[in-house]
């Protein structure tokens, strides 16, 4: 039989109440870390650190925040045991702590804002053996390649998919054995190359569906990896 009594006796049973209540102290360290955490700002860039290890300017150009800025929010983050830091050469590139605090917080945060959690949904479209990175390097190419109309940068890359910039050029290359700007100046002439003998378009509607703002700089293109202009293919292929 339980033998423990409170003041006012409701009549109740005392199993829903725990054997033992945890120091203030204990519960204080939760609320350090807590206090760290009262600003949507600092909760957004540990969230990013949580899939993703960057440096100060580039963490800045994705929050969009002032450089001086993010280094107080990392001061803070790092004081309170979330994010770790390690300096290369003139660099130094934070990312988020490995330790139980930080994994849950991770996702205590997604939870309660319903984010998709990058990794998590990489992991699901994956296929067998194939790393995160890679998955997401496939999903950067079926959207440069489904979207040849559309210029888009390294940074707006590295935005939308959390992934360091020169990560996203190395593994880039490392899959599709090109450089991306090379590769996609090849494939923007391969699918010309296709409309070219087997559409009517003109060469101007051509040169602006796959990606270039003036047929001038199409044929430059267009010259560098034939060594023909557009006009001479099309004359060539459909002799």
């Amino acid at each position: 039989m339980d033998q423990r009594r409170l003041p006012h006796d409701h009549h109740q049973t005392l199993e829903h109440i725990p054997e033992t209540i945890p120091e203030t102290g204990d519960f204080q360290t939760v609320a350090d870390i807590f206090k760290q955490l009262g600003d949507g700002s600092r909760i957004r860039i540990f969230w990013l650190l949580c899939h993703c290890e960057e440096c100060v300017i580039n963490i800045s150009s994705l929050v969009e925040m002032s450089s001086p800025a993010v280094s107080h929010h990392l001061r803070q983050l790092k004081t309170a045991g979330l994010i770790v830091s390690r300096r290369e050469g003139k660099e130094v590139y934070y990312k988020a702590a490995e330790t139980e605090q930080a994994q849950l917080l991770h996702q205590v945060i997604e939870q309660m804002i319903q984010i998709a959690c990058p990794s998590k949904e990489a992991e699901k479209s994956a296929r067998p053996g194939m790393s995160r990175q890679e998955e997401l390097i496939r999903a950067i190419h079926s959207q440069l390649t489904d979207h040849l109309e559309r210029r888009y940068t390294i940074e707006e890359l590295s935005r939308q998919y959390l992934i360091n910039s020169c990560s996203l050029k190395k593994i880039f290359k490392e899959v599709y054995g090109m450089p991306i700007a090379a590769y996609m100046k090849e494939y923007r002439v391969r699918k010309a190359m296709e409309l070219l003998s087997g559409t009517d378009e003109s060469i101007s509607a051509i040169a602006a569906k796959v990606g270039y703002e003036t047929q001038g700089k199409f044929t430059n293109a267009f010259k560098d990896c034939t060594q023909m202009t557009p006009s001479s293919y099309r004359k060539q292929r459909r002799k």
